[in-house]
């Protein structure tokens, strides 16, 4: 005894294009939903007998309709095509820079993240790898779609992706942290304890909390907005008309315009920065908006970053060039990546390491020795690395089942409906039981609890956010 439901929210608008489908197996009921075009998410419940179960699946295909779903025939409608950064990328005729590895991720790359520790990449594959800062892949985990961006905030990693979520990386399998609204087409993501920044094709930003809960949302007076920062201030947003700067309760501060469409987006302790589309980089003062900085590259600018507090400047143009100024505008070098043009970057230690259109990631000897062996044509020896056969770790809504907890080995959570939403909180003794718990957004049950590893308390205090493995109870 089986039946299956399958209804369809499109909007004409550019809206919602989700699905809903309802499989009624005997006593189980399956439910699958997501974008149209994509796998979808998946749950599951049995239920004592197939009047029940036929019963609870009424309910749930009940309250679609009353949202506006409706039938539709499966794979009639295809999934709507996102927004991919796109660069018409020449080959540089300035001097090789020295570069000391490069890692080919198999795809064009766009997100990239150097810790202390490690240096994360992500491409168009939905493939995200972690190497040593010597070169030595580590990892790979795999995502449902292309990564946007990786981006970090405090200890843990998140990724970005066409598919419309955020993955933290933080654990042994990527999960969903965010799911960002149907209508936002991702061009970049930043977080600052818990409070994402999403900016879009519109030109809109769009700001949530560490819940993944909507908290405001304001149009740009340009389109194109490749640039969000997050910080204690508020949110700095890049679109083709400017850099404006938001309050954390999203009151405008301060708009600046810039010479050119905003391309890219960095942030130091104290500014903010903005490469564009006529070859500048523009540096802000987060308090007022002042321009304290303006470096011209020879093409438009798809990339830039700064050593700590913008002592050097850094900039990747559209002809495979990389460069670097003093803080006072001065150009003290121009270089050729050798490996397409940049997508992003970001210095650490001397190094300049860089994510490009033919996917890798390579890593520069930023020194100014290497630099100026460089310009005379002495190079390093340079490692090519492929990713080989290394394990593809994919994002999942399954966990493990255990029966059990032993003392010491980690700490319960429990999924709770609050108002129509279901939030999560630490029951184990030691933690404030009101603090909400961020946790995967595809793995909440009401009722269910689940053993984490560690829970930590976050940077400003008001919320917890897990660590490692995520076990469930049974």
């Amino acid at each position: 005894m089986s039946a299956t439901t399958y209804l369809e929210l499109s909007e004409a608008d550019g809206g919602a294009h989700k699905f809903y489908e309802v499989l009624v197996n005997d006593t189980e009921v399956t439910i699958t939903y997501g974008r149209i075009g994509e796998q979808g998410q998946v749950r599951s419940a049995t239920f004592a007998d197939h009047a029940k179960a036929l019963k609870a699946a009424e309910k749930k295909i009940g309250e679609k309709v009353r949202k506006g779903y409706a039938p539709a025939v499966k794979g009639a409608r295809q999934r709507r095509s996102v927004s991919r950064r796109q660069i018409v990328s020449t080959r540089s005729t300035a001097h090789q820079a020295p570069v000391l590895w490069r890692f080919a991720s198999g795809a064009p790359a766009f997100g990239i993240f150097i810790g202390e520790d490690h240096a994360w990449v992500g491409n168009e594959k939905g493939d995200v790898y972690t190497l040593t800062h010597d070169g030595r892949v580590t990892g790979r985990f795999g995502l449902p779609d292309a990564v946007k961006c990786i981006v970090a905030d405090d200890f843990w990693i998140y990724a970005g992706c066409d598919d419309g979520q955020v993955y933290d990386l933080g654990a042994k399998v990527p999960r969903v942290a965010y799911e960002i609204a149907d209508d936002v087409d991702i061009y970049w993501l930043d977080i600052h304890d818990g409070v994402l920044g999403v900016s879009d094709r519109q030109g809109r930003v769009t700001v949530v909390d560490h819940e993944d809960e909507f908290q405001w949302s304001r149009p740009a007076t340009g389109d194109s907005a490749w640039m969000v920062r997050c910080s204690q201030e508020g949110v700095f947003h890049g679109h083709s008309r400017g850099v404006t700067h938001y309050t954390s309760r999203g009151h405008q501060a301060w708009h600046a315009d810039t010479v050119g469409q905003v391309l890219f987006g960095w942030q130091e302790r104290t500014e903010v920065f903005a490469g564009t589309s006529r070859g500048r980089v523009h540096r802000f003062a987060k308090s007022d908006g002042r321009e304290t900085g303006n470096y011209r590259c020879d093409a438009p600018v798809f990339s830039c970053a700064t050593s700590p507090d913008g002592e050097f400047v850094f900039a990747g143009d559209n002809q495979s060039s990389v460069y670097c100024f003093a803080a006072d505008g001065t150009r003290l070098w121009k270089l050729a990546t050798g490996c397409g043009s940049a997508f992003s970057m970001q210095y650490r230690d001397e190094r300049l390491y860089l994510v490009t259109t033919d996917g890798s990631l390579a890593c520069l000897d930023a020194s100014p020795a290497a630099v100026h062996a460089a310009e005379q044509g002495q190079l390093p020896p340079r490692q090519d690395i492929k990713a080989g056969s290394i394990d593809r770790v994919e994002a999942t809504a399954e966990v493990e089942v255990v029966s059990h907890v032993a003392p010491g080995e980690g700490v319960v959570v429990e999924c709770v409906r609050e108002g129509g939403r279901i939030r999560v909180h630490v029951v184990s003794d030691g933690y404030d039981r009101t603090w909400g718990v961020q946790f995967p957004k595809n793995i909440r049950v009401p009722g269910a609890r689940y053993l984490v590893t560690e829970v930590v308390t976050s940077a400003g205090g008001s919320f917890y956010r897990t660590r490692g493995e995520i076990k469930r109870l049974r």
